[in-house]
């Protein structure tokens, strides 16, 4: 229990120091907020329902984390990387390390996946942008020669 503890206790100061620090929408500030409600999930879920609810638990809080700190634009790709990525990380650690490592483990998960999903919002919006920009591919029309 100690460890719990200690580990959210320094959870939590990490991740106020990155919302200090950060701007809407950094992608650092999503995949901390990530962490952070992974963490959390996955020790509410492991309390209320062993295994299986820490997983179901890291999966909420990584989405909740990364949709709460990510834009409009990109809160969708944000919590679902966030949410694959908590439980796939808290699945990873605990076989590796145990409890601990469960909990280690859905955190970098969880802020892997929602930096790489906030990462691929953002591309597809400037992929959006720079398509709709180029004026000859909507107004120009080709005919066959007759």
């Amino acid at each position: 229990m100690k460890a719990n503890n200690l580990l959210l206790s320094s959870v939590l100061a990490i991740s106020s120091m990155f919302a200090i620090n950060a701007h809407a929408d950094n992608t650092t500030r999503v995949a901390a907020t990530s962490a952070l409600g992974s963490v959390v999930g996955t020790a509410l879920g492991n309390q209320m329902g062993g295994n299986t609810g820490a997983m179901i638990g890291s999966a909420i809080g990584g989405a909740g984390g990364a949709a709460v700190a990510s834009n409009k634009r990109n809160r969708t790709e944000s919590a679902i990387g966030g949410g694959l990525g908590g439980v796939g990380g808290y699945t990873v650690g605990k076989n590796v390390g145990g409890t601990s490592g469960g909990y280690i483990g859905s955190a970098l998960g969880a802020a892997g996946g929602s930096a790489l999903g906030n990462k691929i919002a953002k591309d597809k919006a400037e992929e959006k942008r720079y398509n709709n920009s180029r004026s000859w591919n909507r107004h120009h029309r080709h005919y066959r020669h007759r």
